[in-house]
């Protein structure tokens, strides 16, 4: 691209530990934080250098928790310090999207936002802002817009969409409505969707002019959207702003945008999608890991670790190592490893999405050394 979208914001939530890739994804180390593609880059670097030829870099922001805030600003040395949006806790994605977006709306009425997931994985970035331009074009006519993944597979770890009838937008020769969303399928029902070729997977990217995803907001949830406009009329104001975050935040209702903004707008013909071309992954577990390494090829052992020193002998899967452990692996199929300093995990790829389970365990245990 030669120059940034002129009224575009990129917004990149980087909130979540990314459970199901402990115990390499902690608290204070989450998942976007980590180089998981061997790039030399965290996944939060390499989202931004995505996004900086889209919007610039004095138009992205990022809503992180407190405690990351000096981790972001390490990463992205770049990022003004009114475009940083702190949250007190986590409240899930409509209050993180949308404190941004109401922000950002107070500053630029006119704005058209958009939301990408700091922990994910792109490729061809080419066709990612094809996609994007396309996606902007749409949401300047007044609706809500998400880019949707051609299935390479009949995955169960994705929610889906419906492509419904076209929409004719000048600019985005692609642009459809969506009929509706559909949670994790089973694995039938997953190659049911991928034979159709109408369904796309839901990959969490929305774009839209903020006072339009507000209006949503206002419409499906209005207390929610009130706390929204009270932290956003304070923000600006830094010695008002620390008490109206103390007294509102805590109260903002936990909801993910898919459900307080996205199938609402799809149930009524103003949600749209935008087919995405480029390889995508969210990363979510050590399975999804070991694909992306190992690009693909089942029978290969994909090895992340700067200091990693691995035996193997007719093993496939992953090693995720952080330490100088010698590992050795003789004839394992399908393996995962992951050797931090104080924790080990063997399990394998069938068993990755079980992770989370641990975590959990290890919570009601008390164990927070480890997490």
């Amino acid at each position: 691209m030669a120059d940034p979208i002129s009224d575009f914001y990129a917004i990149i939530p980087a909130g979540g530990i990314g459970s199901r890739l402990w115990p390499l994804s902690r608290a204070d180390a989450p998942k976007f934080l980590h180089d998981l593609t061997g790039s030399g880059n965290t996944l939060l670097r390499d989202t931004w250098d995505r996004l900086e030829p889209l919007a610039g870099a004095a138009r992205i922001a990022v809503v992180t928790g407190r405690a990351h805030r000096a981790a972001v600003e390490h990463e992205l040395p770049d990022i003004l310090d009114r475009n940083v949006f702190l949250e007190s806790e986590p409240r899930d994605s409509t209050a993180a999207i949308g404190l941004a977006a109401a922000v950002l709306a107070r500053r630029e009425p006119d704005v058209v936002i958009g939301s990408f997931a700091a922990d994910h994985v792109i490729r061809v970035p080419h066709l990612f802002d094809w996609a994007v331009q396309q996606a902007v074009a749409v949401a300047r006519e007044g609706y809500v817009c998400t880019i949707g993944i051609q299935p390479s597979e009949p995955s169960i770890g994705f929610g889906y969409m419906k492509k419904a009838d076209e929409l004719i937008v000048a600019g985005a020769p692609e642009a459809a409505l969506v009929e509706r969303f559909v949670e994790k399928p089973d694995l039938d029902t997953a190659r049911e969707y991928f034979a159709d070729r109408s369904y796309l997977w839901n990959a969490g990217m929305f774009i839209a002019r903020a006072d339009v995803l507000l209006g949503e907001i206002a419409e499906n949830r209005p207390q929610l959207y009130a706390g929204l406009m009270d932290l956003a009329e304070a923000w600006d104001d830094r010695d008002a702003r620390g008490p109206v975050v103390d007294r509102v935040w805590p109260t903002l209702e936990k909801i993910a945008i898919d459900y307080s903004v996205a199938e609402p707008a799809a149930q009524k013909g103003r949600l749209a999608v935008i087919p995405g071309h480029f390889d995508w992954d969210d990363v979510g577990d050590f399975a999804s890991l070991a694909k992306l390494n190992s690009h693909g090829r089942k029978n290969d052992l994909a090895i992340l670790g700067p200091n990693a020193r691995i035996l193997s002998d007719a093993a496939s899967g992953i090693v995720v190592s952080q330490t100088t452990r010698v590992i050795s692996l003789i004839g394992v199929k399908d393996i995962v490893v992951v050797d931090t300093p104080d924790a080990l995990l063997v399990t394998t790829s069938e068993h990755a999405q079980r992770v989370k389970g641990v975590v959990d365990a290890l919570k009601l245990t008390g164990r927070g050394d480890v997490l």
